[in-house]
């Protein structure tokens, strides 16, 4: 019988570095869209679904850790662990394929100079998705939830935080929000831009309005342009929450659920606040809500200072007309599912059954 691993199990061996060998045995064009990190990829999905095993026959991979193979739902990476524990491996199929891996997440600290305040980067290593707790004097603050609450609340638990606030830069259409639940969970206040798309409940948080969180203070700071409300949240100036606006490299695409004469006026709109975000100091740390590739479990922050980013950023903001052209010319693929995925998030609504039906897949949020 086939031993199978949970994606639970996969994602603590990889936290704690223990020696396993990941092989991705999917096509060359799946593996292109996403993969785990440090995985090894042999072409060999369909000569073993077509019962042709010789594409594991003669492998050179390490004998003195388990093997874990992977594919898009775990059917056919059942039959190669099969074939490599013939070999003798200790081989087992991950239960679910990169459909369950989805949900996989990790954890960095970001390193800031203001020391009167910690951020914690949660990262969903497959989807690219990037969450924050931010945190100060026993007060936390969450931004831009996406795996599920208990993930938030038990971090907070062991570094003894009390969840006050949950807040969202914008209406996300690649993956389910856990926002609305988070805060019911944590009974904590839920902040969102003020918007009339929503269908529930929720307290506005205004271009320049402050919280506190401890010694902490969260300005909003409205920059439009992927969505009409999208709003990053500056902290203590010494680092800025930039949602889907501005990514370490690239910028948001301003055409989700937009024909394209609003796809144009957005892409004006995001270069009027790139070029508000730019006015920040050179110091600052971005933290996006996104990430282009699979996120390692390396410990390492998806986060760059301004000054560095604005490196590149400066050029695409030369000129107006050039950049409007630029962000609405060179767009990735649209995200499968992006029309359900907003109405749900709209509606506040998780009961969906299993959420990686909607989400799995690269994110493709990003202009690059």
């Amino acid at each position: 019988m086939t031993k199978q691993i949970e994606t639970r199990i996969l994602q603590e061996w990889l936290d704690t570095q223990q020696p396993v060998t990941v092989l991705d045995i999917r096509t060359d064009n799946d593996r292109l869209q996403w993969a785990i990190p440090g995985s090894l990829h042999v072409n060999a999905y369909e000569a073993l679904r077509n019962g042709q095993p010789g594409a594991l026959a003669d492998l050179v991979i390490p004998a003195d850790r388990p093997v874990v193979t992977v594919c898009n739902a775990g059917k056919v990476s059942q039959i190669a662990a099969d074939v490599l524990a013939n070999r003798g491996f200790d081989a087992q199929s991950l239960a679910g394929g990169m459909k369950a891996w989805s949900l996989a997440w990790n954890v960095a600290d970001v390193p800031l100079a203001d020391s009167l305040v910690s951020v914690i980067q949660v990262r969903r290593t497959g989807k690219g998705c990037l969450s924050y707790l931010v945190a100060s004097d026993g007060q936390a603050a969450v931004v831009d939830p996406s795996v599920t609450p208990d993930v938030y609340l038990d971090i907070a638990q062991r570094h003894r935080w009390s969840v006050r606030y949950v807040l969202e830069t914008h209406i996300h259409a690649d993956h389910l929000s856990r926002a609305r639940d988070l805060a019911n969970q944590a009974g904590a206040v839920l902040l969102m831009p003020p918007q009339d798309r929503t269908r529930f409940a929720f307290t506005p948080i205004a271009d320049g309005e402050r919280i506190r969180v401890g010694n902490a203070t969260l300005r909003a700071l409205h920059t439009p342009g992927h969505t009409d409300e999208s709003t990053s949240y500056v902290l203590n100036e010494a680092a800025v929450f930039t949602g889907d606006t501005l990514f370490t490299n690239g910028v948001g695409r301003p055409d989700l659920d937009a024909d394209p004469n609003a796809a144009r006026a957005r892409a004006h709109s995001l270069f009027m606040s790139l070029e508000r975000l730019r006015q920040l100091r050179p110091e600052i740390v971005v933290l996006p809500a996104h990430a282009s590739e699979p996120i390692a479990f390396d410990g390492q922050p998806v986060a760059a200072r301004l000054g560095d980013v604005d490196a590149w950023l400066g050029g695409w903001l030369s000129s107006e007309p050039a950049f409007a052209v630029r962000v609405t010319s060179h767009l990735p693929p649209t995200p499968p599912n992006f029309v359900r995925i907003v109405d749900l998030n709209e509606a506040g609504d998780l009961r969906t059954g299993d959420p990686t039906d909607l989400e799995a897949g690269a994110n493709r949020c990003a202009v690059r």
